[in-house]
């Protein structure tokens, strides 16, 4: 098998080498090619808000949910006024060259904070808010906010007359003030994630997480890590303008999807604990509804009708009552439950190599298709008492998966059977033996 690493993968080794030399002599055309829209996050976030919604004005009160929202707005707001379609149109409304510029970092940090306070107060957890974890979020708050005042303060004092839509962090990387602003943001920015990665990364490695909780977890620690990608090439570029070099395509051309793939993935972060949680539950109800049904149709021959149909019924709803139903049929027929047989079909099924709970499934099933084909035989004289279905009651999934293998049960019905005939004879014997000992 050839390696899917090698030249052989898939492109010959001249064009591997062209590809590396176009990379080499002109990586911003290269990365051109690989320009992921600004449209594309904002999609993925406004899906994940949408599917949050319904959660946060349910439940507005709880700040998690309500920190859930507005970074999740922040996030779509960062990548709208992000585009430079947008940039230019807020420039134009308000009569302010390159305004967009201290707007778009103002709510970048805001979009930092956000994360830095969801994170904090989400691995604590309300009940467990300790003093430590309260000052630590009102620090975020005060140091962030003081960051977006200052960053419209140096703003004010800049000279930025020429608009600049792609490229403002380098082309006004050396001008006073519009420098101090680009590394302020760059910083703040640079400093949140790493405190969000760490805190991410210690809490995936914990121990009982939720399978989606861990794969959302670690969706944003990736995201956090492309993030670091992000302001190491835009640190990278202005320091370049500083020392006289050009490496404007790092901040022009790199960055932009690295940041636009950092959301998406951040976006699934946020995403797959709530969705995935929900979508497996609703999976788990109609899996279990469909595995009732060999029993309940069975046992609608005692009834004469199931349960009925209602349109605007869940699937909650519609399990719930579909288990009522069986239960219900159940101990209507407990008066006809053959315990002798119950307990002869149990042994003939671990007798044929089936596991305890398994016999016990089938043995319930051999006792319920008895007792269903003898619930309209009269009973003569009192009524024999009930056995005890409770046991019966709580294995009724069980008891309805292994009525979809009447092979199964017919071989423990043809074993208990023969156990039933041998019962017989030898009590027939004792009692002849019985009966020879009194004559004599």
């Amino acid at each position: 098998m050839t390696s899917a690493t090698g030249p052989a993968a898939g492109l010959p080794a001249s064009a591997v080498a062209q590809v590396a030399q176009h990379l080499a002599l002109d990586p911003s055309g290269f990365l051109g090619e690989l320009y992921i829209s600004f449209w594309i996050p904002t999609a993925v976030l406004t899906a994940a808000l949408v599917i949050k919604l319904p959660s946060i004005v349910k439940l507005w009160r709880d700040p998690l949910l309500r920190a859930v929202g507005g970074l999740l707005v922040l996030a779509c707001a960062v990548f709208t006024f992000a585009v430079p379609g947008t940039i230019a149109w807020v420039n134009r409304v308000t009569g302010v060259p390159n305004i967009s510029a201290p707007w778009v970092y103002s709510l970048i940090t805001a979009f930092c904070a956000s994360c830095l306070l969801l994170i904090i107060a989400w691995r604590g957890g309300l009940s467990e808010r300790s003093a430590a974890t309260r000052r630590a979020m009102r620090w975020v708050v005060g140091v962030y906010s003081a960051v977006i005042v200052a960053l419209w303060v140096l703003f004010g004092l800049a000279d930025t007359p020429v608009e600049r839509l792609r490229d403002l962090d380098t082309y006004y990387a050396t001008t006073p003030f519009m420098r101090e602003e680009i590394v302020l943001y760059l910083l703040a920015h640079t400093v949140a994630v790493l405190i969000t990665y760490r805190l991410v990364h210690n809490w995936v490695r914990t121990d009982g997480l939720d399978a989606w909780l861990r794969w959302g977890l670690k969706s944003l620690g990736v995201g956090y890590a492309l993030n670091l990608v992000y302001d190491a090439a835009k640190i990278t570029a202005v320091v370049a303008r500083w020392t006289g070099h050009d490496l404007d395509w790092l901040s022009t051309d790199l960055a932009p999807p690295v940041a636009a793939l950092s959301a998406i993935l951040v976006a699934i972060g946020f995403i797959l604990p709530h969705a995935g949680q929900y979508l497996h539950g609703r999976w788990r109800i109609r899996l279990c509804h469909w595995r009732l049904r060999p029993l309940y149709l069975l046992l609608r021959t005692v009834t004469g009708s199931g349960v009925p149909f209602t349109l605007r019924a869940g699937p909650e709803l519609r399990l719930t009552r579909r288990e009522t139903f069986i239960r219900d049929a159940l101990l209507h027929l407990a008066r006809h439950f053959d315990e002798g047989l119950r307990r002869r079909s149990y042994a003939a099924a671990v007798a044929l190599g089936h596991a305890p709970g398994r016999a016990r499934a089938l043995a319930a099933a051999v006792t319920v298709q008895d007792a269903v084909a003898a619930w309209k035989r009269p009973v003569h004289g009192d009524a024999p008492a009930s056995p005890d279905t409770a046991d019966l009651l709580r294995e009724i999934e069980a008891v309805s998966r292994v009525l979809r293998h009447p092979e199964e049960i017919g071989a423990v019905r043809t074993r208990a059977a023969a156990a039933a005939e041998a019962e017989a004879v030898a009590e027939a014997e004792a009692e002849a033996a019985e009966s020879v000992s009194a004559h004599d």
